[in-house]
Order: structure tokens, then sequence, then C-alpha cells
């Protein structure tokens, strides 16, 4: 993915969701309505093109552009971070994913897929379906030329690249584990390479046509 300079970054105020600390260090699971992200009255949308939509009983959200969407008052550290997916079989225009410890819009931990790769002929392409990165110093230019193979892998069995699938994203620090649908066995495991453990969470869409996300769900440990 080639990653532009963000101008502005995408907060996203949520009803319900202004948690104070007390209730954050309460560690309860957290499932925002992303429906909510598209009413403008708790929205500030900066670099970034952003609607709800509804696909049968999937309420949503989609994400394109370079955009983060930061869940406000929520401060996430060990736990998981579930959310269903749907991208676009479009070359090197959907790119889809969660971020976490996040600081601001260039710094962050993220895990992100590229679903143009999931059932590509292209071997070398079906290895980098999913990634992860620390920005701003580990992009994943950076990763696949010093550590090739280490922070991206194939996802086996693979979804169709345009169908919705389920993600979850255990963080451990500074272990990393990437499950989709209901395996058992993770298609990524790496070790974080910031060292943060702790700080904002919430979806990242990237590419011309992005993606759509539904069902969010926090869980700390």
């Amino acid at each position: 993915m080639h990653r532009r300079n963000f101008v502005n970054l995408t907060f996203v105020s949520l009803s319900g969701l202004f948690l104070a600390p007390d209730v954050i260090g309460q560690q309860k699971t957290i499932e925002p309505d992303l429906t909510a992200l598209a009413d403008g009255k708790v929205l500030r949308v900066y670099n970034c093109c952003l609607s709800g939509f509804k696909d049968g009983a999937k309420n949503g959200v989609r994400l394109s552009d370079d955009c983060v969407a930061y869940l406000t008052g929520v401060e996430f550290s060990n736990g998981a971070i579930e959310v269903e997916i749907r991208g676009k079989d479009v070359e090197q225009q959907s790119f889809i994913g969660v971020v976490f410890h996040g600081v601001d819009d260039k710094t962050y931990d993220a895990i992100y897929f590229r679903p143009f790769n999931f059932k590509t002929e292209d071997a070398a392409r079906r290895m980098r379906a999913v990634q992860y990165v620390a920005y701003p110093t580990y992009t994943s230019q950076k990763l696949r030329d010093e550590h090739p193979g280490k922070y991206e892998q194939a996802v086996d069995p693979a979804p169709a690249p345009a169908d919705w699938f389920h993600v979850r994203v255990v963080v451990e620090s500074p272990k990393v584990s990437v499950f989709i649908n209901d395996s058992n066995q993770p298609c990524l495991v790496v070790t974080q390479l910031s060292d943060r453990k702790k700080g904002s969470v919430g979806l990242f869409g990237g590419g011309a046509v992005g993606g759509d996300f539904a069902n969010l769900k926090i869980v700390p440990a």
C-alpha cells in the first residue's frame, strides 16, 4: 500500500461512547452502533470519504481514501477487536482493517487486509493478503524489504474478495494474532514493533474504493 501523508484525522464521536475513566477501567465490552457514524451531529470527517449503509441485517459504515476512525473516549490496551469486513476486488484500491494503540493520525499500529490478493493466481500477491504495520516508522514497504514474509501473509482459507468476512485481532502486547471467520488457527502472528502498550482503537480504510465495516466489538482483556 502506498500511504499518503494525512492532512487531517477522522475522529469519531459516538453517542454513548464518551466513557469516563472509571467506566473504561471496568473492562466492559463495547459494541458501538456504526450507523451513528453517518450522523453529522456526532461526526467530524476530514480527508476521508465515509458513509453509512444498510445491507440486509447489517448496518455499518463505508470508509475509503486513507482514513482512520477512532472511537472517542475509548482507550484500548490488551484484548480483542472483532468486526465484519467487506472489501472490493480492485487491485491496489481496497485496504481495510483495524487500528489500535493509536496516538494521532500518523502514529498507530494496524492490521489490514488486501482483499484483491485473497484469491489471485499470483502466488507472491497471495502472500500479501493480511498485513501488520506500525506507523510512522514501520511501513508495509519497509517491512517487506527488511523482513520479507514476516509481517504479511496469505489468508487460508481465503474468503471471496468481495464477500463479508469476520476478523478477530487479539492483542496481548507485544503479541498480536489475527483470526479469520471461524478458524482456530491465526493467519498472522507478529510481535509489535511499537513500544506503545495502550492507545486509541478504531477502523482503517485505504485506497479509492476502501471497504465496509459492520458489527464492531471491542473486548478488553
